[in-house]
């Protein structure tokens, strides 16, 4: 759980991170690095982007309330301290005590250092006492700066710059018995001001660090409280997808994504009872329909008591080479079907033809190979039996293109009219004729060597060939897919 809100925290702060970035690139990047995460680093991600936004404005303007606060904290001092040595010093220039009043000045300059100077002057904005310059007597100048404020009892401030940086002056008036004598003015540095803010700037900004620090741990807690349930689900309708969920799903808690999950139990369970009732109804169907094709091909070998359980016969032989080159379960399912079907052609045949003792002549041997065609053309009646009509239609073909109906050669013939011709051919040859005897299974098979790359496709000619010599042929059942099913 640690490493995966790691990896979440990781990912979050990545996306921020360009997502913060300047330009157009660096905000698609983020976006498509969100669109294609996961679900627990998107909650993260937009929790974090919402934390770290709302966090930082506040920061921004805490930061702005605190810088206004500190310097009216600082001019408040400044004007406190003008308004002192202004209600002591009103005596002392009404009787001229200079010494009192240089006191006065020395006393408020020593015991405030961020203070540059502090001076009183007359009326006429001469000097009268001055803490750091022997300016007695000389004019000040008045209104220097710009003005910051000025309140209801005369006290002004104003901003000013000079060579050691921007002052804000404070003037007091000094007033003894509602009578003006002259101002007390005080310069406060701004110095104290940006360093005083600069200390409360680097406490917002821990603050806010550990804010956003703690925002991301608590989001991924939060992403990985709300990815359980959802993961849990997800992998659940996979399970149900692929059906092999065979427990119901964990209820991590009792709100709408509990709900929720209890619910998909139950529907879920409901499906594999009813997929259990559906396979079972498809093996039933699945076994009736292999049962008709083999009466429908016992029915046509029938016809012919030479070539009685050739069908058969033929889906053994053909059956030992497609499992011998690898052909799927279902491919092999197919291939016995197909192999069952490939002479359906034969019940339009007239018995004249297909019962007939002797060799067939010209013409009645062109209606025989015209059985392909009328065997496509039954199966075409059928769309569930069309995937077996090229077979059908080709397991006469050579592969040298000779052959019926259509005279394909080579790859061009369906692979499982290549075997089909092979079983097909070394059947008749092995199986007794009205004008000929059954070949001897070492003389067909001479044939079928004989006959490779002609009339048979090579590589499936030798594996044939290879299996009846082993005597394969003599251990294979019947019907390979179904006795293995």
């Amino acid at each position: 759980m640690i490493a995966g809100m790691g990896s979440s925290i990781g990912k979050a702060v990545a996306c921020l991170s360009a997502y913060l970035k300047p330009g157009r690139t660096a905000l698609r990047l983020a976006a498509r690095r969100c669109r294609s995460a996961s679900l627990r680093f998107k909650i993260a991600f937009f929790v974090v982007l919402l934390l770290t936004s709302t966090s930082f404005v506040l920061s921004l303007i805490t930061v702005q309330i605190m810088n206004n606060y500190i310097l009216n904290e600082i001019l408040k001092r400044g004007e406190s301290v003008g308004k002192s040595i202004a209600a002591a010093a009103g005596y002392s220039l009404l009787s001229k005590d200079l010494l009192g009043l240089d006191n006065l000045v020395y006393q408020s300059k020593s015991s405030n250092d961020d203070m540059p100077y502090v001076y009183i002057v007359d009326t006429t904005m001469k000097t009268i006492v001055h803490s750091e310059k022997p300016i007695i007597g000389e004019s000040m100048p008045a209104c220097q700066g710009r003005l910051y404020r000025q309140g209801a009892d005369g006290v002004t401030v104003n901003e000013l710059s000079n060579a050691s940086g921007t002052i804000f002056e404070i003037s007091c008036p000094i007033v003894f018995m509602k009578k003006l004598m002259g101002s007390v003015v005080v310069g406060m540095n701004k110095s104290v001001l940006l360093e005083a803010q600069s200390r409360v700037g680097r406490m917002i900004s821990i603050v806010f660090g550990i804010i956003v620090v703690l925002g991301i741990f608590a989001s991924s807690l939060l992403a990985s409280f709300l990815i359980k349930p959802i993961k849990e689900l997800a992998a659940g309708v996979e399970e149900l997808k692929h059906g092999t969920g065979e427990s119901p799903l964990r209820i991590y808690s009792q709100d709408e994504l509990g709900k929720l999950t209890r619910n998909f139990n139950e529907m879920s369970a409901l499906i594999a009872q009813q997929r259990g009732k559906l396979t079972k109804y498809a093996q039933d169907l699945e076994e009736a329909y292999v049962s008709i094709v083999k009466v429908v091909a016992a029915a046509i070998d029938a016809r012919d008591t030479y070539t009685h359980g050739h069908s058969a016969r033929v889906a053994k032989y053909s059956l030992l080479i497609g499992k011998e080159i690898g052909l799927a379960r279902e491919e092999l399912r197919d291939l016995e079907i197909a192999c069952l079907f490939h002479d359906v052609g034969k019940i339009k045949t007239p018995d004249a033809i297909l019962l007939k003792a002797d060799k067939l002549n010209r013409i009645e041997y062109r209606e025989m190979m015209r059985h392909v065609e009328y065997g496509a053309s039954i199966l075409s009646w059928a769309p569930s039996l069309a995937k077996y009509i090229p077979s059908t239609l080709h397991h006469h073909e050579w592969h040298n293109g000779k052959g019926y109906p259509d005279g394909l050669a080579g790859d061009d013939i369906p692979l499982f009219a290549a075997i089909i011709t092979i079983a097909d051919a070394y059947d008749a040859m092995t199986s007794n004729r009205p004008y000929r005897k059954a070949l001897r299974k070492e003389e067909a098979l001479r044939e079928i060597e004989r006959q490779s790359g002609a009339q048979f496709r090579p590589d499936l000619a030798r594996v044939f060939l290879e299996l009846m010599k082993k005597g394969r042929d003599q251990h294979a059942p019947l019907y390979v897919v179904r006795a293995a099913g």
